[in-house]
This record gives C-alpha cells, sequence and structure tokens, in this order.
C-alpha cells in the first residue's frame, strides 16, 4: 500500500448522541482496520456509520483496542465472532477472552444500568486476540502501526502511531469540540504520576494530530497535552481535601459536577457540549476514581 491511509471517523452515536465516541477506520491490503469498537449498544451505528464511508463491518479483518473498557471495546466480540483478530495489551487480553470478572465488577457501579449503557460482553477466542506491548510493530497489509504502552488512566492502555498520527484512547484525555481538554478518571488504574510519564512519552513523538475516542481529531497537540497536565493537577488537588475528610463519594459528586461545568463554562462550552462531556466522561465515575488514587497515595501503593 503507498502512503498512509485515509482515517474514516466513525460517529457511534453513543446513547443518540452525537460526537462522544469515535471508531476510526482504515483500508489495508489484508481488509479494514478498526482502532476502537465503542460498546455493544452502538454497534448498530458502527455498522452504518461504516456502510456510510463507503464500506461493509464484515470486511474488518483487524481490531486495535486502545484499551478494554466497555466504551472503546464492548463490541469487540461481534468483530471476532466474524472472525477479526484483536489486539490489545497483554494485561488486558485474559479480559477479553473471559470478560466476566470485567463485567461483575463495572456491575457493581453501574447496577441496573449496564445493559442500557454497553449491552453484552461475550468472551474472544484466544486465537483471535493479539497481545501488544510496548515497542510492538504491527505490519497489517501494508499498514504499519507502533505501539506505544501508556499506562495512567488504566494499566492496559496502549496508543497507535501511524505515520504522524496517534490513536489515543483516553490517555490524551477527551476534549469535546472546541472546549478544554479534561482527564477521565475512573476506578480502579487512575495513576497521575503514570499518566504524566505517558503523555511524556507521547509529546514526545512529535505528533501532527492525536485521534482521541471523546472525540474526533485535535491538531494543537502541544497545547493539547500542556492542558492536559493542568487539568490532571487541578482536578487531583480539588479532590484531596475531601478525601482528607472522609466525605462519601455521593455527597461530593454533586459538587465536583457543579466545580466541572464552571470550568468548561468559563471556556464557552454549549450546554449541549457539557452533557455530550458528561456522558463521555461520567463525574461520578472520576470521583470514585480520584479518591481511591489519594488512598493508594497514602498507603504507599503508588
Amino acid at each position: 500500500m503507498q502512503g498512509l491511509p485515509t482515517v474514516n471517523i466513525l460517529d457511534l452515536e453513543f446513547l443518540g448522541e452525537s460526537n462522544v465516541i469515535a471508531g476510526y477506520l482504515m483500508e489495508s491490503e489484508d481488509g479494514l482496520i478498526l482502532v476502537e469498537t465503542g460498546p455493544e449498544t452502538t454497534f448498530d451505528s458502527l455498522c452504518k456509520a461504516i456502510e456510510k464511508s463507503g464500506h461493509y463491518w464484515k470486511d474488518i479483518r483487524h481490531v486495535l483496542l486502545t484499551h478494554i473498557h466497555f466504551d472503546h471495546a464492548g463490541a469487540a466480540w461481534k468483530l471476532a465472532d466474524n472472525g477479526a483478530k484483536v489486539y490489545v495489551h497483554p494485561k488486558g487480553l485474559p479480559h477479553l477472552h473471559n470478560p466476566e470478572k470485567l463485567w461483575n465488577s463495572a456491575k457493581r457501579i453501574y447496577l441496573d444500568d449496564m445493559e442500557r449503557l454497553w449491552g453484552e460482553m461475550k468472551p474472544i477466542d484466544e486465537k483471535l486476540l493479539i497481545p501488544v506491548d510496548e515497542g510492538s510493530q504491527l505490519h497489517i497489509g501494508g499498514v504499519e502501526f507502533k505501539v506505544y504502552y501508556t499506562p495512567g488512566h488504566a494499566i492496559h492502555h496502549n496508543a497507535y502511531q501511524l505515520g504522524n498520527v496517534l490513536f489515543t484512547g483516553d490517555v490524551a484525555g477527551v476534549k469535546i469540540g472546541n472546549g478544554p481538554v479534561v482527564p477521565p478518571c475512573p476506578p480502579p488504574d487512575i495513576n497521575i504520576e503514570l499518566w504524566k510519564q505517558s503523555i511524556q512519552k507521547l509529546r514526545a513523538l512529535h505528533s501532527a494530530t492525536l485521534y482521541l475516542a471523546h472525540f474526533g481529531p485535535v491538531f494543537n497537540t502541544v497545547a493539547h497535552f500542556n492542558q492536559l497536565e493542568m487539568m490532571l493537577d487541578d482536578w487531583k488537588g480539588w479532590m484531596k481535601p475531601f478525601y482528607d475528610k472522609q466525605i462519601p463519594p455521593a455527597e461530593i459528586t454533586p459538587q465536583f459536577v457543579a466545580y466541572t461545568q464552571n470550568q468548561l463554562g468559563k471556556y464557552g462550552v454549549s450546554e449541549g457540549d457539557i452533557e455530550r462531556y458528561e456522558k463521555g466522561n461520567p463525574s461520578f465515575m472520576s470521583v470514585t476514581g480520584l479518591l481511591r488514587y489519594w488512598k493508594l497515595k497514602e498507603e504507599g501503593r503508588l
């Protein structure tokens, strides 16, 4: 294949909302390549978006997952059932082969909302799961990806470099429209120090474009990474007094929502986009994740 493939941005219309979760589709000499699948609940939207781009979902032969959270990987099993290979960090691979533990863990958080948000998640045949880690180079039908291990948001997080662009999953944050970038901080893996190391690793690549899962391309990459680091410190510092006073998450969440929405408002973010931020990065998850971060810090486990 001559040159780099065209990157098709697929809007997965999560919860009926545009510009919340993206997938990225490319052609290769060995079928289609998809980066991020979205949850099973958006599979029909994924198929329609692929068709709109002039392709057919059953032609997807390779799926690159940045990590195994449901909004990124929940529909991978449906593509694997059609024979697609699924590339994932080794720490996430066992949970795709046997998702029961992952599902039950999330159900303790989402309770009766699991199916509405994520649909279902079925096991993937181990033969179709390809472990990829720092330094891996993927040669797929004339298309070459470099893999970078990027923990901080999740211990099973990779980023993928294609020429001068990066598919960053959640390690490069959430940015909707012209709003600011904010850090998604769900439990249990938030590690601010590791996250900053991952940001520096990606910053050093001097990529022209970042493709975020939430949502779309970012071209001013230097300013983006700088703002993300600032927001990580800001949210971490905001949460510390609440942790010190052992205030329950249910009491913190409304205050955190007000705080973050005020931040977004200062950047001129519309009410509609504030709702998109919340759908792509639920506040209660960041409250829980940041409280756990401070707990692990206090215990010397980070």
